[in-house]
C-alpha cells in the first residue's frame, strides 16, 4: 500500500488493548514465541555436547577454554545482531525482520553442523547468535504491540520462559545423539545442529501468517493498512468469541505526526535524557540475569563432568529438571506480574534467586553437594531467576516509546548481555580448570549482581501492569509529548 506522512488521529492502540483473548492471539504466541525454544536449543546443545567436542574423536578437539570462548562468541554475535537488526526492525517493520532474522539463524546453524575446525565453528556460532539476537528485538516488540495490556505480563513471561522447552528438548536430544553405540563421535553432535534447523523451518512456515504491528504501521505512514488490519482482527475475534466489541471512547484517541524513521541520535537522547532512571533500570536487570544464566548454563556440563565426575552421556539429563523449573517459574508466577505488580514481583524474583544462589554456593563450596543435589539447588534457584530474567525483556520493551522499542530491547540486551554474557562464560571456562572453590566464587558474583539488580528495580521500577504501552511511554510522534523519568 502507498505510504503517506502527515498528522492523524487514531484509536488503534485502545482497540487492540480492549480485545478479549481469542484464537488470533494464539497464532501470535505460537508464530512468534517459539523463537525462544530455538535459543534454548542452541545454548543447550553447545553446553550438553561440550564434553564430546573436547574429545579428539569429535573432529574438532576443542579445549574447555575453547568451549567458553565459543559461548562468548555466540553471545557477541547475539549482541551484534540485536543492535543491527533492532535498528532495522524499528525502521522497516516487525514482520520483515522477524522473517529475515529467523532465516539468518537457519543458515548459520546448518553451517555449524559442517564445522571442521575451531575457527569455522566460532564463525558459525557468531552468525547463529546474530540471528537469535535479532529475533529478540523483532519478536519482543511485535508481541507487546499485539497482545492486550491486561495480559501482556503473563504472556510475555510465558513466551520468554519457553526458552526452557528448547533446553529440555535439547538435553534429551543430545543424550540420544551422543550415544556412540548409535552415532559416531563425529556425527551425533552435527545432527543436533541440523535438527535445530528443521525446527526453525517449521516455525518459519507458521510465522508467515503473523501480521505486521498495527502500531508500527500507523506511525510509519501506513494508517489505512493499519485500520484495515485491526478491522480484520476485530471481525475475527468477534466471530470466534461470539461477542460484539464495545466501541472505543473518543478520549482514547491518539494524535500522531507520522514519520519514516527514527535516527540513532534521537534514540540515544530519548533513553539517556528523557528516561535516565529507566535507562539505569534496563542496564541493571539485563546485566544481572545475563551473567548468571550464561555463566552457569554454557558450562554446566563441564562442572558436572570435570568437577563432580558425571559421565558425558549422563550430564545432559541434569538439564531436564532444571529446564522444567525454569519454565514453571514464568508460567506459574507470570500472572502475578499483572496483578500484584511489576515492581514487587521483579524485585522479589531477582533478590530471592540471588539469596538462594548464595546458599547453593556455600553448600557447593563446602563439599556438601553431589551432582544430584547441586541439580536440585539449581532447580529452585532458577524457578525464581527465570521469572525475573523474563521480566527484564518485558520491562525494556514496554517502558520506552514505540518508535524506539526494538532498538531499546536490542541495546539493553546487547550491553547487559555483553557485560554478563560474554565475560561470564569465558570466566567460568577458566575457573573450571582450577577447582570447586574457584567456581564457587563465580556463583557468588552472579548472586551479587542479581541482588543488586533487584534493589535497582525496587527504587526505580515502573508501574506498567495492565497499562497501555502509550500510557507507559508516550510515542515520540505524539502531539505535545510529556516528559517522564
Amino acid at each position: 500500500m502507498a505510504t503517506t506522512f502527515g498528522k492523524i488521529n487514531t484509536k488503534i492502540p485502545a482497540r487492540m488493548d480492549r480485545l478479549p483473548w481469542a484464537r488470533w492471539h494464539w497464532l501470535v504466541v505460537i508464530g512468534l514465541g517459539t523463537v525462544w525454544i530455538l535459543d534454548g536449543l542452541e545454548v543447550t546443545i553447545v553446553g550438553a555436547i561440550a564434553g564430546r567436542l573436547t574429545e579428539e574423536a569429535s573432529g574438532l578437539n576443542l579445549t574447555s577454554a575453547d568451549i567458553g570462548l565459543a559461548a562468548g562468541i555466540y553471545v557477541a554475535g547475539a549482541c551484534s545482531g540485536a543492535l543491527f537488526f533492532g535498528y532495522l526492525t524499528d525502521r522497516f517493520g516487525r514482520k520483515k525482520l522477524f522473517i529475515i532474522t529467523l532465516g539468518v539463524y537457519l543458515l548459520a546453524t546448518v553451517a555449524t553442523a559442517f564445522s571442521f575446525n575451531a575457527l569455522y565453528f566460532f564463525i558459525c556460532r557468531f552468525f547463529t547468535g546474530a540471528g537469535i539476537g535479532g529475533e529478540y528485538a523483532a519478536i519482543n516488540s511485535a508481541i507487546d504491540e499485539l497482545i492486550p495490556a491486561r495480559r501482556r505480563g503473563v504472556v510475555d513471561l510465558a513466551i520468554n520462559g519457553s526458552y526452557w522447552l528448547g533446553t529440555a528438548f535439547g538435553a534429551v536430544l543430545t543424550v540420544f545423539l551422543l550415544d556412540t553405540s548409535i552415532f559416531a563421535a563425529d556425527l551425533g553432535w552435527r545432527l543436533a545442529f541440523g535438527l535445530g534447523a528443521v525446527l526453525g523451518l517449521v516455525i518459519l512456515l507458521v510465522r508467515r501468517n503473523v501480521p505486521e504491528s498495527p502500531r508500527w504501521l500507523f506511525i510509519h505512514g501506513r494508517n489505512d493498512e493499519a485500520e484495515k488490519l485491526v478491522g480484520d482482527i476485530e471481525a475475527h475475534v468477534e466471530e470466534h468469541s461470539r461477542t460484539t466489541l464495545d466501541p472505543v471512547s473518543d478520549d482514547k484517541t491518539l494524535a500522531i505526526r507520522q514519520r519514516s524513521h527514527t535516527g540513532f541520535i534521537e534514540i540515544a537522547k530519548t533513553a539517556v535524557t528523557r528516561y535516565p532512571k529507566r535507562f539505569t533500570l534496563g542496564i541493571s536487570l539485563f546485566t544481572g540475569q545475563a551473567f548468571l544464566y550464561n555463566a552457569v548454563f554454557f558450562t554446566y556440563a563441564l562442572v558436572l563432568t570435570e568437577l563432580l565426575g558425571v559421565p558425558d552421556d549422563v550430564a545432559p539429563w541434569a538439564l531436564v529438571p532444571i529446564a522444567i523449573g525454569n519454565f514453571a517459574g514464568p508460567l506459574l508466577l507470570g500472572h502475578f506480574f499483572d496483578t500484584v505488580g511489576r515492581k514487587p514481583m521483579i524485585t522479589g524474583t531477582y533478590v530471592g534467586s540471588g539469596i538462594l544462589l548464595i546458599i547453593t554456593a556455600l553448600l557447593f563450596g563446602g563439599g556438601h553437594l553431589d551432582a544430584v543435589w547441586l541439580t536440585v539447588c539449581w532447580c529452585v534457584v532458577f524457578f525464581f531467576a527465570s521469572a525475573g530474567s523474563s521480566s527484564a525483556y518485558l520491562t525494556v520493551s514496554e517502558i520506552f516509546p514505540m518508535e524506539t522499542r526494538a532498538m531499546s530491547i536490542a541495546f539493553f540486551y546487547a550491553v547487559g548481555t555483553g557485560l554478563g554474557g560474554i565475560i561470564g562464560p569465558i570466566l567460568f571456562g577458566q575457573l573450571i580448570g582450577d577447582d570447586i572453590q574457584a567456581v564457587t566464587f563465580g556463583y557468588y558474583l552472579g548472586a551479587a549482581l542479581m541482588i543488586a539488580a533487584g534493589l535497582v528495580e525496587l527504587f526505580l521500577g515502573v508501574k506498567a501492569e495492565r497499562q497501555s504501552l502509550e500510557d507507559i511511554a508516550q510515542p515520540l510522534s505524539a502531539e505535545m509529548p510529556t516528559v517522564s523519568k
